[in-house]
């Protein structure tokens, strides 16, 4: 079973795992210290990944949204 459910998991509680700040940071250097990143934090992980794609690519968001939905 998944670790998370992106589509109702919050931003803020996936940057809570150091794995998933891994991840993150893996496929978008910086992104987890983007002071942007804290308006997010409320907001749907899958939301809020999404919105960030203008930012950081989408192949960043596929990466990011693979691996964390893979986590167990």
């Amino acid at each position: 079973m998944a670790r998370y459910d992106i589509t109702s998991t919050t931003l803020g509680t996936l940057l809570e795992d150091p794995e998933v700040v891994a991840i993150m940071e893996k496929h978008a250097p910086g992104i987890t210290s983007n002071p942007m990143i804290g308006m997010a934090a409320g907001m749907p992980a899958a939301q809020a990944v999404a919105m960030a794609g203008g930012m950081i690519g989408s192949d960043a968001v596929s990466a990011i949204t693979d691996e964390v939905t893979s986590l167990e």
